[in-house]
Order: C-alpha cells, then sequence, then structure tokens
C-alpha cells in the first residue's frame, strides 16, 4: 500500500449508514486536490489525515485514492486550525468565531480550546455562555470520536457514534462492550442486526441467553411494526430461528425463562406479548367499559328540539340516519360514527357538538396528527389538539394527564380514530374520567394505524359500542368525481378514469419509470400550478406507494427538490441537502420538540454559523441541529401510510406494477380521499385495477373485539 499525508479540505459526499466518504485533499507535491475515497465517516475538513491505500483510475472521475487506512491528527497551521474549527464541527463555533479565535491565538489556539477553554472569552464577542458551550461541544467531540474509532475498529458504520454518545454519553464504549444488543433498544436508527453483528465481534456466543433475548424482542417488535399485538408461540419461535439461525429449544427455553420473569406475557390458549401491548389492550378494553357505566355530571338535552333549532339556524336537513347519530349522543356514554368521504361526517359531528353546547357541557376535540387536528379546527372553528399535546406529554416523565391527573370536561371527540394505534389509545382513555362522553370519528376503510393494534375496526366489530355508519353520499359531494370514485373503489369497483374539463379526478397512462418521473416533474412545476393557481411546494402532494424504488418517495424528492427549489443556502446531511424552504416531514416522535412522527414543516431559515435549520410547523418554529436531522426527510413525495389523517389541495399519485406488494384497495382509498380540489393518477391502468380487486387485508393478532366482548 502507498501512503498520503494531507490536509482535508471539502467533503464531497458522506454516507451515513456506510461510512463510505468522498474527500478532497491538498497534499504537498500535487498542484492539485487529491480525491480521496473509503469508509471515513468521522473525518472532519480541516484535519490533517495520514493514508494508506492504493492509486486508482475510475473512468467518470478520473485518478483518485481508494484508502484502506486512515489516522486523523488535529492541524497545526493556522490556516488548517481555522478550517477545522470553521467546519462546524464545535458547536458554538463557525466560520465568522474560528476565524476571530484563530486571529488572536495563532497556533496556540487548539491547545488553548484543550488546557484553557476559559481564555475564549478574550475573543471579541464571545460572552460566557458561548465560552460554556464551546466547552462541552469540545468534551462532547473528543468522546464521540473515541466512540466512532472504536466502532469503526469492529467495521460498524461511524454515523452511529454520536446518537450513541446521546444516550450513554461517557460510558458508551462500556455499556457497548458489556451488551451490544442494549443499542437495539435504546439508540433511534441501530437495528438488531446491526447490534447482533457488532456482537458477533465483540466474541459474544451465537447461543448465549443474551442474544436469544434480543431476537425475542426484535421479533415481536417487528411484528408490532407490522400491527400485530402478539405472537403464537409458532410465529415467534419460526421467526427467531430464522433470524438467529440456532436451534428452536434454545429459543424456547429463552421464551419460557422470559415469561417466569415476567419480561414477556403469555396468554393462554397461545399469545406472547410484550408488556406494553398487553397492558394496553386489555386497559383499553377495561377502561372503555368502565366509562360506558359511568355517569354523566350534566343532562343531556333533547335532541329532537336541538336538531329542529340547528336546522332553523344553519337552514340544513340533516337526514334520517345523521338525525339517529345525534340521538345516539343524547343516550350514549361512547358511541363511535364512521362513513366515507361525502357522506355528511364532518356536518355529523357538528351537529353533535352543538347538542353539548346546548347543554351547557364542555367539549374537547382531539385528533392523532398535527394536520388532522387543524382540520378538525377549521371544520368547527374550536381548538383542536393532536392527543400528544391533549395528554400534555412531558418527556421523559411520559404524560401528565393520566388517571391521577384526569382531562377536565365533560365530552371527548375523536377524529380520525382509524389512525390510533393501541398504545395511544390506551394513554388516553387513562386520562378519560368515568363522567366523560366520548365519541369516535372515523373511516375504517383507510389503512389502519400504523403502530400495532386495529382499535377502530375492532370497537366497531366488537358491537358492545354503540355505532352509526353515514353511507349515503351527499347531493353537492355527487359533483365530485374524487369522491364518487372513492366509493366505487371501496365497492371493488373500478374508477371513472376519463377525466374531462369539469372532473377534479384524472388518470395519466404511463409504462416505464423514467416517464412517470417527467410526468410528475411537469405537472407540479407547469400544469398543475398553472391550472389551479396554487404554489407546488405548498399545495400539490406527492403520495406514492413505496419509500423504495424509481417512483418511491426518497427518490422522487431528490428529483422534485431539484425541480421546485432553486436555494443555495443549505445546509448537508450525509447525501441530503436541507435547503431553505424545502418541506420536510418529522419522522419519528420528538417529545421534547412537540413535533411527531408524520408532521409536516417547511425549512424557514438556515444559520450556517451554529448550523442550525429552524423548520416551521404549523407557526410553531423549531430548532434543529445538524445531527438532529436524521429525524427530518424531504416531504414533497411521501408514502400514502405517512399521509393518513392529512388534506392536500392537489395530490399526485404514481401507481404502477413496481409497487405491487403495496397494492390494495384501501391503500389507494387512503390515497385519493387525501385530496380537497383534484388528484392525478399517474401510470399504469391495470395497476390500478389490481390493486382495487386485492381487498386482502392482512389480518392483525388482536385481541381487543374478544376482550370488549367478555
Amino acid at each position: 500500500m502507498e501512503s498520503l499525508r494531507g490536509v482535508v479540505e471539502r467533503i464531497t459526499y458522506a454516507n451515513e449508514e456506510t461510512g463510505y466518504s468522498v474527500i478532497k485533499v491538498k497534499a504537498k507535491g500535487y498542484m492539485d486536490l487529491i480525491t480521496v475515497v473509503g469508509s471515513m465517516a468521522t473525518v472532519n475538513v480541516g484535519a490533517v489525515i495520514t493514508l494508506k491505500g492504493f492509486w486508482a483510475s475510475n473512468p467518470k472521475y478520473g485518478r483518485q485514492f481508494d484508502a484502506k487506512e486512515w489516522e486523523e491528527s488535529l492541524p497545526a497551521s493556522i490556516y488548517g486550525i481555522e478550517k477545522y474549527l470553521s467546519s462546524g464541527l464545535i458547536k458554538g463555533i463557525g466560520p465568522i468565531y474560528a476565524k476571530k479565535i484563530v486571529n488572536l491565538f495563532k497556533e496556540e489556539t487548539l491547545e488553548i480550546i484543550e488546557e484553557a477553554p476559559d481564555r475564549i472569552i478574550e475573543v471579541s464577542g464571545i460572552g460566557k455562555k458561548r465560552v460554556e458551550m464551546i466547552k462541552k461541544a469540545w468534551k462532547d467531540q473528543k468522546e464521540i470520536k473515541n466512540v466512532m474509532i472504536f466502532l469503526q475498529s469492529y467495521g460498524i458504520s461511524t454515523a452511529f457514534g454520536s446518537r450513541i454518545y446521546k444516550v450513554y454519553g461517557n460510558k458508551s464504549i462500556e455499556v457497548i462492550k458489556e451488551n451490544p444488543y442494549k443499542l437495539a433498544d435504546d439508540v433511534y436508527g441501530i437495528g438488531f442486526k446491526t447490534a447482533d453483528g457488532l456482537a458477533a465481534k465483540l466474541g459474544i456466543d451465537m447461543n448465549s441467553f443474551k442474544r436469544c433475548r434480543a431476537g425475542l424482542f426484535f421479533t415481536l417488535s417487528q411484528l408490532s411494526e407490522e400491527g400485530h399485538c402478539y405472537a403464537t408461540t409458532e410465529q415467534l419461535v419460526t421467526k427467531c430461528v430464522e433470524i438467529l439461525e440456532i436451534e428452536e429449544a434454545k429459543i424456547v427455553m429463552s421464551i419460557d425463562y422470559l415469561i417466569g420473569k415476567k419480561e414477556l406475557i403469555k396468554e393462554e390458549p397461545d399469545r406472547v406479548y410484550l408488556p406494553p401491548f398487553y397492558y394496553s389492550e386489555s386497559g383499553v378494553a377495561r377502561r372503555l367499559k368502565q366509562i360506558m357505566q359511568g355517569n354523566t355530571h350534566k343532562k343531556v338535552k333533547n335532541s329532537s328540539e336541538v336538531i329542529a333549532l340547528l336546522e332553523k339556524e344553519d337552514n340544513i336537513t340533516y337526514d334520517a340516519i345523521q338525525r339517529e347519530a345525534i340521538r345516539q349522543a343524547e343516550t350514549s356514554k361512547v358511541m363511535v360514527l364512521t362513513g366515507g368521504p361525502g357522506t355528511g361526517k364532518t356536518t355529523t359531528t357538528h351537529g353533535i357538538i352543538s347538542l353539548f353546547k346546548h347543554s351547557e357541557m364542555k367539549v374537547l376535540l382531539t385528533a392523532p396528527t398535527g394536520r388532522a387536528a387543524k382540520r378538525m379546527s377549521e371544520a368547527t372553528g374550536m381548538e383542536a389538539k393532536t392527543v400528544h399535546r391533549l395528554l400534555e406529554c412531558k418527556p421523559p416523565e411520559g404524560y401528565e394527564k393520566n388517571e391521577d391527573n384526569p382531562l377536565e370536561g365533560d365530552v371527548l371527540i375523536i377524529d380520525e380514530a382509524s389512525m390510533i394505534d393501541i398504545i395511544l389509545m390506551y394513554n388516553l382513555l387513562k386520562a378519560i374520567p368515568e363522567h366523560m362522553i366520548i365519541v369516535i370519528v372515523g373511516d375504517i376503510d383507510q389503512l389502519p394505524s400504523i403502530g400495532a393494534g386495529n382499535v377502530l375496526r375492532d370497537i366497531i366489530a366488537s358491537g358492545v359500542v354503540p355505532t352509526i355508519k353515514l353511507e349515503r353520499i351527499f347531493r353537492q359531494a355527487m359533483g365530485s368525481k374524487i369522491i364518487t370514485n372513492a366509493h366505487k373503489i371501496n365497492k371493488g369497483e373500478n374508477p371513472d378514469l376519463k377525466g374531462g374539463s369539469n372532473s377534479n379526478f384524472f388518470f395519466i397512462e404511463q409504462e416505464n419509470n423514467e416517464d412517470i418521473i417527467d410526468t410528475i416533474v411537469n405537472l407540479c412545476t407547469k400544469r398543475l400550478p398553472n391550472y389551479y393557481k396554487v404554489n407546488p411546494i405548498k399545495d400539490i402532494q406527492i403520495l406514492t406507494p413505496m419509500q423504495r424504488s424509481e417512483t418511491g418517495a426518497a427518490n422522487l424528492n431528490t428529483v422534485l427538490q431539484s425541480a421546485l427549489n432553486k436555494n443555495t443556502l443549505c445546509l448537508k446531511r450525509g447525501a441530503t441537502e436541507y435547503r431553505l424552504y424545502d418541506k420536510v416531514m418529522q419522522i419519528r416522535n420528538n417529545y421534547d420538540k412537540e413535533v411527531f412522527n408524520g408532521d409536516i414543516g417547511v425549512i424557514s431559515a438556515i444559520d450556517l454559523e451554529e448550523k442550525i435549520l429552524k423548520i416551521t410547523f404549523d407557526e410553531r418554529e423549531i430548532d434543529y441541529e445538524v445531527l438532529e436531522l436524521d429525524e427530518i426527510v424531504l416531504a414533497y413525495a411521501t408514502t400514502i401510510h405517512k399521509a393518513q389523517g392529512s388534506e392536500y389541495p392537489i395530490v399526485v399519485m404514481p401507481i404502477t406494477f413496481s409497487h405491487y406488494v403495496m397494492l390494495q384497495r384501501n391503500l389507494i382509498y387512503t390515497g385519493i380521499t387525501r385530496a380537497k380540489r383534484a388528484v392525478v393518477l399517474v401510470g399504469n391502468r391495470n395497476a390500478i385495477y389490481a390493486a382495487i380487486k386485492n381487498n386482502d387485508v392482512k389480518n392483525r393478532n388482536t385481541m381487543l373485539t374478544e376482550r370488549l366482548q367478555g
């Protein structure tokens, strides 16, 4: 191998998952910058780097150095030190402060930051608060570097270093050596397979109980991500054998031991639960029954009188089923209102709210997502909160509203209930006092919740909770092709794809993925904004069945960002550029920031000095540091699953056979019912028909129906 030593001038590309990087190095004796490729995720701009590897010639990029080994040392020259500090490595030091610090301390800069950091206050413009920030960031950065070097020595992506350090601090390496499987439990983005690979390299026996336990928890977690609350023993053992490649007997013994230790719960005849899912499922059934048997504090007015009054005041006429729904609200402690688009669900909900208001009752409104809550507020003229905000979520303690500190009010109306998973429903029901009336509103023909359980469907199936289903499409809705086609699809009939000048439902036939992508770009940049006079970033949403594939959300986001947002002001994280005014989505619950999985925002400001993005979610501006950007993805395109509970002026949906595994009736139905003004399907006609024929909704392992009936 040959050696090369130089200063890192810039990082052209860095893949967080693999650690693979492309960097430019300035080396003595070479006129031009040298391109270096290899696994170097921890390397920093300005650092002095010693490389060992081979020279190679790439047909596209020319001569480059393929690094097999590398070692970083701190820069010694003033130029190198300034470049190193201005790279954003240390929170509190950006390009401006880097120049000021180096101008004052010259070659001694890094020594002073290391040994006498309080002297940084001598730099003009730097106060005590920033000095403390720099001291902490320098210490953290050194520790993170140690974690990264440790991971790298075992062939694990160094991209996880900062996340691991955030969880375990100075004990990171100690924890990893003791039990690497803890990483899969505690650190976002590290799965069982990564932890298992590290465990093998650390010499942990593949038959060890540690590994069996981690494999069982991983299997049950995977099943919960598919919507299951429990697994049968056979299901659990078969999947675990497949994943761990060890004898069945070892897994069976581990299951029995974990049941004995109450780390798993077994319910006869053959259901194995992770404790949170067992307690949530049995808790939802118990709380619903308790609330149904409780007494209200105030008497509900006669619904017939209120209906007559509302019809006169609002100049509307309720049909027989809507009247029945409002009457049901008069007599029920808990009720369900369900129905598809255009069936008058919003009007009926409004009538139910008015009934309670006329009865001088305090009504609370909630929905699972920020977008759904906002829609509810707009439809009712009242404040609606997300379930998390209603329960006053305060990490790490949990929900402030609970059985000891219940919600205050007489009535709770829950909208978009098909999205609520079993754990969230249990936390909500725990906070509901027994005198409160609950009205659950949702459309069971939409996709079920992303989390485990099938709460709305199971409640309706139990027959225990009074349910009103609205089925008649109102005359004004009949003029919308979106609504009539949604109902056709729901019945298994092929939609009318003809379009026309007065239509709001269009189909563009394209066979190959390249043409589909070109058509989508053309629709978003020209045709739709010109015709509907809309803002393409704000008002047009691409919904796709999958995350991966050419017409999946990830690739479409890259293409659409280039087409729709020409801003050059950006922060880079891995291979993604986050540009000013990009549309972005939060992809995990962040209780500290009160931003939740599926929330959509816009990048409203970028501070290059502090390496901070400001993202506005529903008029709240939230700061994100560079290391937090793994929670954020571009959102010009998103999956249909992530769009549940949202509504967009215009929806464009690619549908092709490359999405075959995802093509189902409820997926297409959910996607098109997200659109208010227009929907455009692009792709293969037969793929649409195949999806509509496929009504094989996968059964989820749940017992809520039986628990409610029992």
